[in-house]
């Protein structure tokens, strides 16, 4: 038994130790471009190899059936992907359930949610453009949102929050969550009881691609909303990719992944405790830029000892093998500018007194995180920003989810016959050069009032 222990340990570290890579290797910017492509697959099936095509068409197929016959297509999809077997009417929790699980809730749980809503209202108020007052532009909330909250490895409550608060603050009317029946056929009761918190009573107990097809279907027992917001799998995502157009989406918010720039005074625990919050997702990955070969070792080594002691050992290591690097840079410059081009979901800089000013250097990351005390987990559960943010390098165009995403805006012209006449050779004089003569004769007609 001990010798069996012993060489695993010894594969694991061996295992491990292909994670450490270093600019003076021939292959490294092989690897690191590797790794950037690897990221962005798993995001969502975005790319043109057969793999990638034959999923995005198998989505393509949830999507159609679900829009043919929505609540049939909903429960087979159900049945054959989540193992549970529910007719139409049993897709809605009710709202004796929600109470249950709010009442049944632990009392000291129950506090740690209600200040993590309170810290999420006050900071997307405090962001929020919608009472914003000028004549030339109206902003009004969009009517009914639905959230896609995950619970296939875990189950993700904080999601709600992240999700539903920023909605509310912007006066969302209607709130739909949908997740799947991963606990006992249902969804989570720590879950339910958040939505109840929130005063979400539209909940229901499907998720995967079937759930953001019916969200955009506009017949079935599941209502159809305006926006799909939330995080997921690439299925999810792919999903949210094909309705769009028929219903506004986020961004493409996949499995979760931290990026840590690091110099010489971080503290290599720390690092390593924090790519195994990301890499512990299954899938999730946990990546470092360092200019400190020293630093990248002692990194390596805290993986080594750390990963042991998580329940979820084995998928993790798996994780840390296939989407996480150590990767040994010659200078911050180069750094920050690979940073950039992975446009990471979460960026962590741990350099000491340069973090701010690093920090500065960045474009691209959905979300930064400043300084030693300052991990993922505070802004995935605490901080106020939203923790639903852009993967698979859409941070380079998507921004973090906020209460800003949940409005509209609408352009108001309010023009008198003065203003118009000042303007009117001009706007015609435009109007014919494009051969646009009833747009030019839309003017003149009022020259002749």
């Amino acid at each position: 038994m001990a010798i069996s222990e012993t060489d695993d340990r010894h594969k694991m570290n061996m295992e491990l130790d292909q994670i450490l890579i270093s600019s003076s290797q021939p292959d490294f910017s092989k690897q690191i471009k590797g790794l950037h492509r690897r990221l962005l697959r798993e995001a969502r099936f975005g790319g043109f190899d057969k793999e990638s095509e034959h999923n995005r068409q198998r989505v393509l197929d949830i999507v159609r059936e679900v829009n043919e016959n929505p609540d049939k297509a909903v429960a087979e999809f159900t049945k054959k992907y989540d193992g549970v077997e529910l007719k139409p009417e049993q897709f809605k929790v009710s709202g004796e359930d929600l109470k249950k699980a709010h009442n049944e809730i632990d009392e000291g749980l129950l506090k740690s949610v209600r200040l993590a809503i309170e810290n999420v209202r006050r900071y997307q108020r405090e962001i929020f453009i919608g009472n914003f007052k000028h004549p030339g532009i109206k902003y009004t909330p969009i009517r009914r949102v639905g959230i896609c909250v995950p619970g296939a490895s875990a189950p993700l409550p904080s999601t709600v929050i992240m999700t539903a608060v920023p909605a509310q603050v912007a006066r969302v009317e209607k709130i739909v969550v949908v997740s799947p029946p991963r606990y006992n056929g249902s969804i989570h009761p720590v879950t339910l009881a958040v939505c109840y918190e929130l005063g979400i009573d539209e909940v229901y107990r499907i998720g995967g691609a079937q759930a953001v097809a019916a969200l955009a279907c506009e017949r079935g027992t599941v209502p159809q909303v305006d926006k799909i917001v939330g995080p997921g799998n690439k299925w999810v995502q792919t999903a949210k990719q094909i309705v769009f157009g028929g219903v506004d989406i986020d961004s493409i918010a996949g499995p979760s992944e931290v990026l840590i720039i690091a110099n010489d005074r971080a503290n290599p625990a720390w690092v390593a405790a924090d790519m195994l919050s990301q890499a512990e997702h299954a899938p999730g990955s946990g990546v470092v830029f360092t200019d400190s070969q020293e630093l990248a070792e002692k990194i390596l080594d805290e993986l080594k000892k750390q990963v042991k002691q998580l329940d979820r050992a084995k998928e993790t290591i798996e994780c840390l093998k296939e989407y996480s690097k150590i990767a040994v840079f010659t200078n911050m410059d180069d750094i920050v500018e690979k940073a950039n081009d992975f446009a990471s979901e979460h960026l962590e800089i741990q350099c000491g007194d340069e973090s701010s000013e690093i920090a500065e250097k960045i474009d691209n990351a959905g979300a930064i995180f400043i300084g030693d005390y300052s991990p993922v987990a505070v802004g995935d559960y605490w901080a106020g920003p939203s923790h639903t943010l852009p993967t698979g390098t859409t941070a380079r165009f998507f921004s973090a989810l906020s209460s800003n995403d949940f409005i509209k805006s609408t352009s108001i012209i309010a023009y008198d016959k003065k203003m118009l006449i000042e303007s009117a050779e001009d706007i015609i004089r435009l109007a014919e050069v494009e051969g646009l003569d009833a747009h030019a004769r839309s003017i003149k007609i009022r020259q002749q009032d």
